[in-house]
């Protein structure tokens, strides 16, 4: 049993400029790690020269298996689910194989897949099949838009072809939450709760911020509990969450909470405080804000309905979770009469005089003449 499992990161009142940015921009130095944009942009450039092939070197190299290109239907039911109901003609899903199966995907994302009514699958290694999807090959179409979770690999390919007109969302990295919590939190329901997200991989993380020294020193406790009971890799890859990539932060109040986890922008973030409300009210940025020990991430992820692709690394200051809308673009329409158009002339040709657009403004004196003439 880990004595202290939660790293203490200290008091955000005593924290520097530089020790406060280290803490929020989590995750965001292996994203955009050189040697990984460098190794992501040489297997892109690979894809897109030699299309399949590529895809079943990828495969190889990152999966451990060996098989020829072809389509087995899946789908993250998850992103799947909006596409469907934005409307989306014609969608496609990059699905890697199961670790160690030799090729094998999950038979669960086939029935989803089905349910949903999607062909279009493809097996492939998550950065080549991004890949694949931006410029297609012999056997993916090429696609407008990318969205998705994945490693700092698999979102360093996102954003690499976007240098190539693929629109994709900013970002969604790997998982992360932030609770808030203060004295009235129940420890052993708050310690489930930062493992919840832990466990998803090595590079996740859990963030606890309180004002409350005992809350912590009890939450310690029940997190090296808890901890035991989860077996490997789950294990590891918590204690890394709340060690190394995470921790807890303390403040004096809950207005200074509010402020580290609007700079913190996670893409879970759960309260459980007495003045729900009054906190609720200061908070701005975070994929999703849970509100309560009754609403653990995992019932969010699965049943609730909030959007299961949230953005991470503090994207949440500047985007949203992936729903239908996603899917979606707006065209702006307008149509205007003689009338209306003589009543916006005058501002119409002060704008154009000021910036300097002649061609502008005959577009607008040449229709009042000709209506004047035509009167």
């Amino acid at each position: 049993m880990q004595a202290n499992p939660i790293r203490r990161i200290g008091s955000w009142a005593d924290m520097s400029p530089e020790q406060r940015r280290r803490v929020v921009t989590r995750g965001l130095d292996k994203i955009f790690d050189p040697g990984l944009r460098e190794d992501i942009a040489r297997l892109i450039e690979d894809v897109r020269v030699n299309g399949d092939a590529a895809l079943v070197r990828a495969l190889k190299a990152f999966d451990g298996c060996d098989v020829e290109a072809s389509r087995l239907p899946s789908v993250l039911i998850q992103l799947g689910t909006p596409a469907v109901v934005a409307g989306v003609p014609e969608i496609a899903v990059i699905v890697p194989p199961v670790p160690g199966s030799d090729g094998e995907v999950d038979s669960a994302l086939l029935v989803a897949a089905g349910e949903l009514g999607l062909t279009n699958v493809y097996r492939s290694n998550g950065p080549a099949g991004i890949a694949a999807l931006a410029f297609g090959t012999e056997s993916v179409p090429r696609v407008r838009k990318v969205v998705g979770p994945g490693s700092p690999a698999v979102t360093c390919a996102q954003i690499e072809v976007q240098r190539h007109g693929t629109v994709t969302n900013m970002l969604l990295g790997p998982s992360e939450s932030l609770i808030i919590a203060d004295d009235s939190a129940d420890p052993r329901l708050l310690a489930a709760d930062l493992l919840n997200e832990a466990e998803h991989g090595a590079d996740s993380s859990s963030l606890l911020v309180t004002d409350s020294e005992p809350l912590l020193a009890r939450a310690q406790e029940e997190v090296s509990l808890q901890l035991d009971d989860l077996p490997e890799p789950r294990r590891s890859y918590a204690a890394t969450a709340l060690g190394e990539n995470g921790g807890a932060v303390l403040v004096r109040d809950m207005a200074e909470a509010a402020e580290v986890a609007n700079s913190y922008a996670p893409e879970h973030m759960q309260i459980a405080v007495r003045d729900e409300d009054g906190l609720l009210a200061r908070l701005s940025n975070a994929g999703e804000i849970l509100v309560g020990q009754w609403t653990p991430v995992s019932a969010a992820n699965f049943i609730i309905g909030c959007p299961a692709s949230l953005p991470t690394s503090g994207f949440a200051v500047v985007s949203s979770g992936i729903t239908a809308d996603a899917f979606r673009k707006r065209t702006a329409v307008a149509r205007a009469d003689r009338r209306a158009l003589r009543r916006m002339s005058d501002s119409i040709i002060a704008f154009t005089q000021h910036e300097g657009f002649p061609a502008h403004e005959a577009a607008v004196r040449i229709r009042l003449e000709d209506a004047g003439k035509a009167q």
